[in-house]
């Protein structure tokens, strides 16, 4: 019996400490994100079994207004092998589940000129997908550059440092 008991609570533990299924690297390189937020997402049991298994890409998602409801486009979920009728479609919009006061002022702010919404994160919190979505404000091209030069001198210093 103590046997099943530690397997349970290991088991509660990796769920509680799963790593992030996507994490949306090509966002923070095309945008300054001005904010974020973590918000739920409507899905189906099919598609969660594949986001565990890490069949999705948030690569070109975004969000937008739709009838006071924030909803998530060109969220690519593979469709889930051992899946059959309940599969769905793999880049069909997804409901954000955000409270009203969030979405109108999310909704609000996005309407600016040059401003979006951006998923930067997908992960599990106690079984719940969740996902990190950040207003955002496309980076110029200068400023992909100015990041990569950061990045390649930080780099460089580290390396130093090491020797």
């Amino acid at each position: 019996m103590a046997k099943m008991k530690s397997k349970r609570a290991e088991e509660t533990a990796q769920r509680k400490n799963d790593a992030p299924a996507v994490d949306n690297r090509r966002a923070r390189h095309e945008y300054h994100i001005l904010e974020s937020m973590e918000a739920g997402l409507a899905l189906t049991g099919t598609e969660i079994k594949s986001i565990r298994q890490g069949g999705v890409s948030l690569n070109e998602a975004y969000a937008r207004m739709r009838d006071g409801e924030l909803w998530l486009l060109g969220m690519h979920v593979q469709a889930y092998k051992e899946g059959s009728f309940s599969n769905v479609e793999p880049n069909r919009p997804r409901k954000l589940l955000l409270h009203k006061e969030q979405i109108e002022r999310l909704g609000g702010r996005a309407a600016e000129k040059g401003l979006t919404i951006v998923p930067l994160r997908l992960y599990f919190t106690r079984g719940k997908v969740k996902v990190e979505i950040g207003l955002a404000r496309g980076k110029k091209i200068w400023d992909k550059r100015e990041a990569v030069a950061k990045r390649d001198v930080e780099r460089e210093m580290a390396r130093h440092v090491r020797r």
